[in-house]
């Protein structure tokens, strides 16, 4: 029986060491109801209690992203994301590749075209402009 009073003793200083963490670290828009002071007090004063309250009034639910203003909420800018992670960024990524491969085409086009008339240039044939596809 003393074993379990030990685990739970235990339990209940990892909850409000986990509490006071969670308070400390949140931000202004996170913490409800009361100030932040009086939550570290109500925590460290009734250990069991107060890491369960704070837990459950005391911190916004889905505080990612979102902070109540004056009744509503309103989204927060968004932290930068690494470039494999912005989506505009991809998009810019591929719409250069595609320009560069169109342009890479063309050359190659105008290129083979430039060829096929220095061909018949010297085979004597007038180049032909009706065989040529259109871009």
């Amino acid at each position: 029986m003393a074993r379990l009073y030990v685990l739970l003793f235990l339990a209940q200083i990892v909850l409000a060491v986990f509490a006071l963490i969670s308070c400390l670290s949140a931000e202004d828009g996170q913490v409800r109801a009361l100030p932040r002071i009086a939550w570290v007090l109500i925590i460290l004063f009734f250990p069991l209690v107060g890491s369960i309250a704070w837990f459950v009034a005391g911190r916004e639910p889905s505080a990612r992203g979102t902070a109540p203003i004056g009744g509503g909420t309103v989204q927060r800018p968004r932290r930068p994301l690494a470039p494999d992670d912005d989506p505009e960024f991809l998009r810019s990524v591929q719409e250069r590749a595609q320009q560069q491969d169109q342009e890479l085409f063309r050359r190659w086009e105008e290129d083979l075209r430039r060829r096929e008339d220095d061909l018949r240039r010297r085979d004597g044939e007038p180049p032909r402009e009706g065989d040529r596809p259109e871009v």
